[in-house]
């Protein structure tokens, strides 16, 4: 059932206390149905982006992948030690998880609607700290022990 037909069932069943809310209420929804609706006040009614498969049930199955995948490869860091293949996977695997997660705890928490400023900013601030750590580990895998050895360190010390 559409937005415009359930607003207008409500109309019908005289729900609203009187037609002209009624008439309001059936307008607004077919604004934001037909996507020509301009958002006013803080009281109008929020759009819906358009269908995205990135930002739905694909980006969801991802986020997934990538957390059940950090399993495996770690615990085969534990078998092989030390390896150069597995210290990447898991330095990147790592990082798109943590990355994800900030991502997602910043877009529910400070969304632009409500924090039209900091929002964004708060945003390319992770993809930033993102795009150092990236750096930082690479660096550190290159030109130091790297990441399987560290922790094989912590772990005897």
């Amino acid at each position: 059932m559409s937005v415009t037909r359930g607003i207008s069932n409500i109309a019908k069943r005289g729900l609203h206390t009187s037609p002209a809310t009624a008439l309001q209420a059936t307008k607004a929804a077919t604004q934001v149905a037909t996507g020509s609706y301009v958002e006013g006040t803080v009281n109008d009614p929020t759009r819906f982006p358009p269908p995205n498969s990135a930002h739905g049930s694909s980006h969801w199955a991802f986020e997934r992948a990538v957390s059940a995948a950090l399993v495996p490869v770690i615990g085969a860091s534990f078998i092989t030690s030390s390896h150069p293949v597995i210290d990447g996977l898991i330095c990147s695997s790592l990082l798109v998880h943590s990355h994800i997660g900030f991502d997602a705890s910043l877009t529910d928490y400070l969304h632009d609607r409500k924090f039209p400023k900091i929002g964004p900013i708060a945003r390319w601030s992770v993809r930033g700290l993102t795009l150092g750590a990236a750096i930082g580990l690479y660096s550190f895998q290159t030109n130091d022990i790297g990441v399987t050895e560290l922790v094989a360190k912590l772990w005897t010390a």
